[in-house]
Parts: structure tokens; C-alpha cells; sequence
């Protein structure tokens, strides 16, 4: 990071712990654009080229299955990405 972009009172990096330290109070965000739903309407998850998914057979709760079929195509990729973002969540 070029150091003479950094506003005060950050004058130098911050290391990994100061950030996490850092209250959102002491965030300036007035340089990043307000998220919009717009933004989203076209947004799509996507994999590296070189994930290689494996095919399993499991069994849900029909609620679940109902719930995930119900927002329509792509529901078996909606299933995965939530089951990524717990792995994920776990891992830390």
C-alpha cells in the first residue's frame, strides 16, 4: 500500500490486531459509495475454474428442500453456498 494515500490518523499500515481492535466509529467510509439493491440485481456466486465439486447423495428435512426449491433454479448451489459460508465460519 502506497503510505502517502493513507489519511490521518492512520499515517502508517495498521497491523492485523489494530484493525480488528478498530471500532466502527473510527472507520472514515465517506470515500465508498452507498450499497444499493441495484448493485446486487446481477450479482452471481462464483468458483475457481479448477473447483471440482463430488456428488454425494444426502437427505434433508422436506422443509428445508421446500424452502431452498421455492427461490427457484440454482437451489442445490444455494444449499452449498450456505453449507460454505458455515464451514467457513467454523474454520475460524
Amino acid at each position: 500500500m502506497n503510505k502517502k494515500h493513507l489519511k490521518p490518523p492512520f499515517a502508517r499500515e495498521l497491523t492485523t490486531q489494530e484493525l480488528v481492535d478498530l471500532k466502527d466509529e473510527g472507520i472514515d467510509f465517506s470515500d465508498i459509495p452507498e450499497i444499493t439493491d441495484e448493485m446486487w440485481k446481477n450479482a452471481v456466486t462464483m468458483q475457481p475454474e479448477d473447483w471440482q465439486k463430488r456428488q454425494l447423495t444426502l437427505r434433508f428435512d422436506p422443509d428445508i428442500i421446500d424452502f431452498f426449491k421455492a427461490q427457484g433454479r440454482g437451489y442445490q448451489t444455494r444449499m452449498n453456498e450456505v453449507l460454505r459460508v458455515y464451514v467457513d465460519a467454523m474454520k475460524k
